[in-house]
């Protein structure tokens, strides 16, 4: 039962969440804390720069097949989805909760959990590390063009250039500069990724959170949804989650790729984002209410590594099992 019960990092985003509720930022301390959030979540991205090898980069480079199935899946495949779920009346789904499955539909995949459940299963790890890596970079760019041409059609809105250029200089600027120095201190920072990455990772992510519901809870946001939309948003994910690691497991299998890769397919093509898409979106939805915006992700989140979770394990038990298998043949058959 332990791997169903939320990890320490749901726990402190449902406290933020709740502070947010109970004391939500407003005025001058907003705004100074808006910047400060700022300055966190570039310096996130200069970590995750300076941290990534070129080498890991370029390596991962060959496996090309399997890198473009994955970003099929996370770019192409999750945003036909999303649309599909527009189909949802808004009496049932509201407009701004499915905007913001709409929105972690065109999410880069996460980096921390694909890369652990494809080692914790058995999968190709560099290969994981080199996409994951890959769909974060692509998704600078893609996320926020995808927000416009699929906002676009649903008339909510089209392209907004400023918010590109707002991306390019707060996420992906810093990356660049992490990249560049990454030779002189990537060793230094991945020797101490828990102590210095970690805490820049979730309490930059814990920032916006905080700061993105207080803007939502002074506007009414806990007055214009009730549980049974909230309940319509876990289950839409969760359907959203299952149609996509069906996909990825078995198109993975019919594609022949071998047992290996496609752990890392499945486990990189049906993750999304929380550490991009809270930043992306307070840049790309600046000005506006996003508290509606990153609730379904937040939920998405939970779900992803819950059930990841039991597919890592039983694909680690099915591999123990044919190590085992094999053992046995070996030892019966002739010297």
């Amino acid at each position: 039962m332990r791997r169903f019960l939320p990890d320490t990092f749901t726990s402190l985003l449902v406290c933020t969440v709740i502070l947010a509720s109970l004391f939500p930022a407003s005025g001058t301390f907003a705004a100074y804390f808006g910047i400060a959030t700022d300055l966190a979540i570039a310096a996130l991205f200069f970590l995750h720069g300076a941290r990534l090898s070129r080498d890991v980069v370029i390596a991962g480079l060959l496996h090309w097949r399997l890198h473009l199935v994955i970003l099929l899946t996370t770019f192409g495949i999750f945003p036909l989805l999303g649309l599909a779920l527009g189909f949802i009346p808004d009496t049932i789904l509201p407009q701004p909760l499915y905007l913001g499955i709409l929105f972690l539909c065109v999410l880069p995949s996460t980096v921390q959990s694909s890369i652990a459940f494809t080692s914790m299963a058995g999968g190709n790890v560099p290969a994981a590390i080199c996409s994951a890596s890959a769909s974060n970079i692509f998704g600078m760019f893609l996320t926020p063009l995808l927000v416009g041409l699929l906002f676009s059609v649903g008339g909510h809105g089209g392209f907004s250039l400023d918010a590109l250029q707002q991306i390019l200089l707060q996420l992906l600027a810093p990356f660049i500069v992490g990249q560049i120095l990454q030779p002189w201190i990537g060793d230094w920072i991945r020797a101490r990724r828990k102590k210095i990455l970690m805490p820049v990772d979730r309490g930059s992510i814990l920032m916006v959170v905080y700061l993105a519901f207080s803007k939502a809870v002074v506007e009414g946001l806990w007055h214009t949804f009730s549980v049974a939309d909230i309940a319509v948003v876990v289950v839409a994910d969760t359907v959203l989650l299952g149609i996509v690691l069906v996909l990825t497991m078995f198109g993975s299998r019919r594609l022949g790729f071998g047992k290996g890769d496609e752990i890392t397919i499945t486990f990189c093509g049906s993750k999304k984002s929380l550490a991009s898409g809270v930043p992306m979106a307070n840049v790309i939805f600046a000005g506006q209410s996003i508290g509606a915006i990153v609730l379904p992700l937040m939920l998405f989140h939970q779900i992803q590594l819950m059930v990841c979770a039991v597919i890592a394990q039983k694909y680690a038990a099915a591999a123990a099992r044919r190590a085992t298998d094999q053992q046995i043949k070996d030892a019966a058959s002739p010297a």
